[in-house]
């Protein structure tokens, strides 16, 4: 079976499950929440309007509301395979269980892009909405916004993967979920500290506060470097993806 064909199945697997409904939970109320916290600040003289908006809204969700809905994603993605011991009659089928963890761990991914764009969308159509009713005539700056939301997803991408192996390494769905949050949670406190840069639960966070100190501060960059950033990042990725799918189904194969 080809790694395409494999791919297939856990879409098919996932077309009827209440993923879809969950990831837009959050992107919508954190949208809605953001812009309103903001609308009433208003007045058709405001300038950056549309940074405004996005750095409220985005600052919790990148530190918990995204990081919270990958979390209950990871657990529903494992729990279709052990439940009734799915698992089981996966890896009886001629294919490799590396290659089944990395179908589940695109499949992720996948479910992470969509819940971006619903993000994009829902800030697009609330902000709008609100420069509208406020009488602000600044353009949409969608380079902007399109910038930013693929940093959000890129920084993402060390949690998630960090996430997806604590699920996999812990079958039990509250000892997985409670570990992943206890992880989360601090995320803004160690994004303060020099150690944030080995700690891809805040990865995403420390972008929206490096945009937040570039908006406060007219423009003086926060820092938010490359280097040690991204080969950090890059080995973090590296090594959890690579635990996650070692592990997937070890223990089913004994």
């Amino acid at each position: 079976m080809s790694f395409s064909e494999l791919l297939k199945i856990e879409f098919m697997k996932v077309k009827r499950g209440k993923i879809i409904p969950l990831i837009f939970i959050a992107p919508l109320l954190v949208a809605a929440s953001g812009v309103a916290n903001l609308q009433n600040y208003f007045s058709p003289e405001y300038t950056n309007a549309w940074a405004a908006m996005f750095i409220q809204s985005a600052l919790v969700y990148a530190y918990y509301l995204l990081p919270f809905s990958m979390i209950v994603v990871c657990v529903m993605l494992v729990g279709r395979e052990t439940g009734n011991n799915g698992i089981l009659k996966m890896l009886a089928l001629p294919v490799s269980r590396y290659a089944l963890s990395t179908a589940k761990f695109c499949v992720l991914l996948f479910y992470l892009f969509m819940e971006m764009v619903v993000f994009l969308v829902a800030f697009v159509i609330t902000g709008l909405i609100a420069t509208k009713s406020t009488g602000i005539t600044e353009a949409l700056p969608i380079m902007y916004l399109l910038k930013w939301c693929a940093g959000l997803f890129l920084t993402m991408l060390p949690g998630v993967a960090t996430m997806w192996a604590i699920t996999v390494l812990f079958e039990k769905p509250l000892l997985s979920v409670g570990l992943n949050l206890l992880f989360v949670i601090p995320g803004v406190l160690v994004a303060n500290t020099p150690l944030w840069v080995v700690y891809p639960y805040c990865y995403s966070g420390y972008l929206v506060s490096s945009s937040l100190h570039d908006f406060t501060t007219g423009g003086v960059s926060a820092g938010f470097d490359l280097f040690p950033f991204l080969p950090c990042a890059i080995l973090v990725f590296a090594l959890v993806l690579t635990v996650a799918v070692r592990q997937f189904g070890k223990k089913e194969m004994r």
